[in-house]
């Protein structure tokens, strides 16, 4: 008994170095997998901005296309209407798909720009399916698509955590200068 009594410090170290082992490697690999997961849908998220992105600029540049002939001084390459409206419907599909991911994955801010950044290009629709015939409105559309694209990816950015300062395009488009023969509004 007198050398059980003895060992028992040992034990009662051991006890804990094994319990104090379990407990580490435990939160190790639960931080491992968070870190894991929290990544893969990153990624995911980034994939889904990035293919909304690209469907809703799809749209934008084939509505300057379309209505090339209605703006005098465009420098849209133009798009015969019959087929530009079936590539507009196309580009429309997609748009649709990636959408579904953005409710998916974005987080509230990503999802209310990028709801924002579509509604102001379907004011540049309007003009294109003949709603709208004011074109002295079209720059001033084109503009709140420019700010609307800029809010998106501020709030996409934001959703990703991705740092390096402001990639707004919207004041740097209005301070270009061109001869108003030669000026187009934003397609880029």
């Amino acid at each position: 008994m007198d050398t059980l009594i003895a060992q028992l410090p040992v034990l009662i170290g051991v006890l804990i170095g094994t319990l104090g082992t379990i407990a580490a490697t435990t939160l190790t690999d639960r931080s491992r997998w968070r870190r894991t997961v929290s990544v893969r849908w990153d990624e995911r998220r980034l994939d889904a901005y990035v293919a909304y992105a690209s469907a809703v600029k799809e749209i934008h540049a084939l509505l300057f296309r379309i209505t090339a002939d209605d703006r005098p001084g465009s420098l849209s390459h133009r798009i015969d209407r019959d087929a530009g409206l079936a590539l507009l419907a196309e580009a429309d599909a997609a748009r649709t798909k990636a959408w579904e991911k953005v409710l998916m994955l974005g987080d509230a801010a990503a999802v209310t720009a990028a709801r924002d950044w579509r509604q102001a290009v379907r004011k540049l629709e309007f003009f294109a399916l003949g709603i709208a015939t004011d074109w002295e409105r079209w720059d001033g559309a084109v503009r709140d698509v420019d700010d609307a694209r800029d809010r998106f990816y501020v709030a996409a950015r934001a959703s990703l955590t991705v740092g390096g300062g402001s990639v707004a395009q919207s004041p740097w488009l209005a301070e270009v200068k061109l001869a108003p023969e030669q000026r187009e509004p934003s397609n880029g």
